[in-house]
């Protein structure tokens, strides 16, 4: 029997979580109060829904939310969230989780509050995507970066042109360059297709390409590609909503941060709550008041405004005038795809970063962590290798693992390996695994 999660909201985030989790074979069934959202989901997925409101004890009893192994309550609403967490808990819920936004109820010790009323996780989208952002600035010179185990070990995706050492090359023909050994190439984006690289697999002009090192070589992986190593000092965020406020809270401890909004009461509230960023009241849609606020001077602009739409047109304007790392906050799935080939730097979408949070919880008892990447159907999943398991002694060659999955990096204790065919698993390892959805149950077998 598969686990039966609950999820109340069928907006966007609730949607994603639905998807990824479908993929698990897991029974969902979708609760919301908007028959038409709920039909075009059903239309979609192979999901159960409930139309009413999750904060009623009928409507929970009606989902099965007192079987449930998971209730996850990702309402627009706060409060319906957190109520709806509390009463399916009292029904007998295994466990609940509710979306939040209010950033004082996340701390430490107020978590204990929640948990007291049976919440077992809270999660704030806004919070985890400041933190994203932030660790995408600290390492400006990729698009993507993941890191596992506290960075242990990284990985980054950058786009290849025609001048980089590696394009037209075979993977197999990389190996000879002893800087392979610690750092390899796990995934290439292609056309928006996915590719999981063979030895034969040859690296195209405009490749998206994903490599995996460990902490001390992410360097080195600059030094192959040829790239500088670029610092960022200052930042513009154009913006004002919860998102501008908690990335620019996140980030002016570490740089100049000067953040724009065309709301004057909003603005005065803003630097209210910041310490040392610059506000500045203007319409970001302005080019020449950009420009005059420093836009040319910046090291990173960030586009965090309501709409998609603004969020990708100032990202490449601020490209056009020289700014080095560029981030947009894209709500609508259809732009996350189209997002790489139109030439802006890195997308950020505040449900999908909750929804690959959110998952990471819900896997299999053995899986520690999982990331999603923006565009790419892979997605790295952190296995812990239990006792009685059929993958040691064994080299991974032999284990046949699919051809849509790659064991990207293996950590032993406090060591860390990039492996290669005859890597073979001890206990306990982590292993950190690439893997298309199509590879995933015959690789909940291996490690189960």
């Amino acid at each position: 029997m598969g686990m039966n999660i609950v999820i109340a909201g069928a907006g966007d985030m609730g949607y994603h979580l639905a998807e990824q989790l479908s993929f698990d074979n897991k029974d969902i069934t979708l609760i919301d109060t908007d028959r038409e959202v709920l039909d075009y989901v059903s239309s979609k997925l192979d999901v159960l829904t409930v139309q009413g409101d999750a904060t009623s004890f009928e409507v929970l009893k009606r989902a099965n939310a007192n079987r449930a192994s998971m209730v996850l309550c990702v309402t627009t609403s706060e409060k319906t969230n957190i109520v709806t967490a509390v009463l399916a808990k009292q029904l007998g819920a295994k466990r609940v989780m509710a979306r939040v936004r209010n950033h004082s109820y996340m701390e430490a010790e107020n978590l204990t509050y929640f948990q007291n009323l049976g919440i077992d996780n809270l999660i704030s989208p806004t919070m985890l995507c400041s933190k994203h952002i932030f660790n995408m600035i600290e390492n400006s010179s990729f698009t993507e970066v993941f890191d596992f185990e506290g960075g242990k070990l990284n990985i980054v995706g950058i786009t290849l042109d025609q001048s980089n050492p590696l394009v037209n090359q075979r993977i197999m023909d990389t190996k000879s360059n002893p800087i392979f050994e610690d750092i390899r190439i796990i995934a290439i984006l292609r056309d928006q297709k996915t590719i999981i690289p063979r030895g034969s697999t040859i690296i195209r002009n405009n490749d998206h390409v994903f490599f995996i090192s460990n902490k001390k070589n992410t360097q080195t992986i600059m030094e192959v590609l040829g790239q500088e190593k670029h610092t960022v000092r200052n930042v513009m965020i154009i913006g004002g909503d919860d998102m501008a406020l908690t990335t620019a809270l996140r980030l002016e401890d570490h740089f100049r941060v000067t953040l724009i909004n065309k709301d004057k009461e909003r603005c005065k509230w803003l630097a209210e709550n910041l310490k040392s960023s610059l506000v500045i009241n203007g319409d970001y849609k302005n080019v020449e008041l950009l420009i005059e606020e420093g836009l040319e001077q910046m090291d990173a602009f960030l586009a965090l405004t309501e709409s998609s739409e603004t969020n990708i047109i100032a990202s490449l304007t601020a490209k056009n005038h020289g700014v080095y790392k560029t981030i947009a906050h894209v709500d609508t799935r259809e732009y996350i795809h189209i997002s790489h080939s139109i030439g802006v730097d890195s997308l950020i979408n505040k449900k999908l970063v909750a929804a690959n949070e959110i998952s990471r919880f819900l896997k299999k008892g053995t899986v520690e962590a999982v990331s999603g990447i923006y565009g790419v159907d892979a997605e790295f999943i952190q296995y812990s290798v239990c006792k009685n398991n059929r993958l040691i002694k064994k080299s991974l060659r032999e284990l046949h693992f699919p051809d849509s999955a790659i064991v990207a990096g293996v950590i032993r204790g406090e060591k860390v390996f990039i492996p290669d065919g005859d890597f073979q698993l001890d206990l306990n390892d982590k292993a950190i695994v690439l893997a298309l959805p199509e590879a995933k149950s015959a690789l909940e077998k291996l490690f189960h």
